[in-house]
């Protein structure tokens, strides 16, 4: 049990660190973070009804339209002033409120991914069978940004916070990385930090970094002929996807330890009497390092010219997008740790405890532990045997690598940045699947939506009202850095592929 005298220390150390000399008093800080919270609290349905209606339409990258729509209305009536269609993406959009300095950025997210559609029940089931569903919970992730920004909105008029709260609308990151492209045409310059949230399955943080991304279609376009009668005739563009992925596989050996390569070959002809006249096969190229991704995609480039040299078919390279790896944040990392804490993890229902006992029944304890283990989250053992993670711990992962890749990477390189997770799903949810959608369209879902949509708000008050704080965030950022530069992966040229859905 903590003493008057702990409790005394830890305000005398808050106090040090949001030093009430500096612009706003520590008194004003705080009442403007209750009054953003009970914003949330008393608005809890209609974020609620937002979520489930995106998790509803389940709408793809690029084309999420309706979802785009209803987050950027419900941001228009609360007084943003928001531009639609940014960056050569019509769902893309910035929804803007106050003036001056200093900004502070909000992202939400809403598109879907292919073929998990999923009913909100605890066993597999769809609703419609091979459409999309929310198997990254990004009806949450727009739903909560768009709630935090319009609850910092309302502190701010309240209390007369000086600066400016902005939400990115951004779609596509599943597939297309919308922001890098929202990086580029330069919607994010001029702000200060960035802050953003992603369901998850333990409440977390990050200190990591991620891997840089290329994303790459390699066309092959050969002679069709009669595959009995006359082979000789024709020129195998499946031929050349075949060897260029055998050449690929030999390149593993002689990559560095944490790149990665996977591709898929998504048209490989018409019947097997006919010569295929035309072949087509998707890679991701990921490394650690910007410089390391580049040099295994050029090489990845000479497999494929060889492989089409080989076959005596033509070659079109068709560069999708990339992205870059993560600047991660400390200072900002531990302000969203101290926010978390202090509004305290969320309760939930019996009836959301016991939809979540039956999706647990549906991960075995391997995959569980597997996952946990992979995590290399400090005391990561005592989860095992947890159904919920109600635990916030400190941010960890210092100069360690998620595997993963994600656009707002792109975005960390421009201002400090940070995106957190919080405890949506049970333990050992693998994201991208069934579970996943289930869990982040019912009540499990809902919880996580608030509790991160209050500490979102709670952490963009922390930001806009004390300069030392945010100085400081920067200053990290600048250290980070050093002297890299940032150049966009997208050539100024290259427009986001709003056809894609349609081949």
């Amino acid at each position: 049990m903590k003493t008057h005298g702990d409790r005394f220390a830890e305000q005398k150390q808050y106090e040090s660190r949001h030093s009430p000399s500096l612009t706003y008093s520590l008194v004003t800080m705080m009442s403007a973070k209750r009054c953003a919270i009970n914003w949330i609290v008393n608005n809890k349905a209609r974020v609620i009804e937002v979520s489930d209606k995106v998790w509803d339409l389940a709408e793809l990258g690029l084309v999420e339209f309706k979802s785009s729509k209803l987050i950027g209305d419900e941001l228009e009536k609360h007084g943003f002033r928001v531009k639609r269609e940014s960056a050569g993406m019509p769902t893309a959009f910035i929804a803007a409120w106050g003036e001056g300095a200093p900004v502070i950025g909000i992202m939400g997210e809403y598109d879907a991914l292919p073929g998990l559609s999923q009913k909100k029940i605890p066993r597999q089931e769809p609703l419609e069978a091979g459409k999309p569903g929310h198997g990254c919970g990004h009806n949450i992730h727009g739903a909560s940004g768009m709630a935090a920004a319009i609850a910092v909105k309302d502190a701010m008029e309240r209390f007369g916070i000086e600066g400016v709260i902005k939400f990115f609308g951004c779609p596509a990151e599943e597939n297309f990385s919308g922001k890098v492209f929202m990086v580029r045409d330069g919607y994010f310059d001029g702000v200060d930090a960035v802050i953003s949230h992603h369901p998850n399955s333990m409440n977390e943080v990050p200190l990591r970094s991620n891997l840089a991304v290329n994303s790459v279609k390699f066309h092959f376009y050969g002679k069709a002929s009669h595959a009995a009668a006359s082979p000789e005739q024709g020129r195998s563009a499946l031929d050349a996807v075949e060897l260029m992925n055998t050449g690929v596989n030999y390149l593993r050996e002689h990559i560095i330890q944490d790149a990665r390569i996977h591709y898929v070959v998504e048209k490989g002809g018409d019947q097997p009497n006919i010569v295929p006249s035309y072949a087509r096969s998707w890679y991701y190229v990921r490394a650690p390092e910007r410089e390391q991704t580049e040099f295994i995609h050029n090489w990845v480039l000479d497999i494929a010219k060889g492989a089409a040299m080989m076959t005596r078919t033509q070659l079109k390279v068709e560069f999708l997008e990339g992205s870059y790896n993560l600047i991660p944040n400390r200072t900002i990392s531990e302000l969203i740790v101290e926010n978390m804490r202090e509004i305290g993890p969320p309760k939930r229902s019996m009836q959301d405890l016991e939809f979540a006992k039956e999706i647990a029944k549906t991960i075995t304890a391997e995959t569980k532990t597997a996952q946990l283990k992979k995590s290399k989250r400090p005391g990561w053992e005592r989860l095992v045997d947890k159904l919920i993670d109600g635990e916030i711990p400190d941010p960890w992962g210092e100069g360690e690598i998620n595997h993963g890749s994600t656009d707002v990477a792109d975005v960390s390189w421009k201002a400090p940045t940070v995106e957190f997770g919080t405890a949506t799903w049970v333990l050992g949810t693998p994201a991208h699947s069934w579970q996943a959608v289930a869990q982040s369209g019912a009540g499990l879902g809902h919880v996580s939506l608030i509790f991160a949509a209050k500490v979102m708000a709670a952490t963009a008050i922390s930001l806009l009202t004390n300069k030392e704080g945010l100085g400081k965030a920067k200053e990290e950022h600048r250290r980070r850095i050093n002297a890299k530069k940032y150049q966009s992966p997208i050539p100024p040229e290259h427009k986001p592929p709003l056809n894609i859905w349609n081949r």
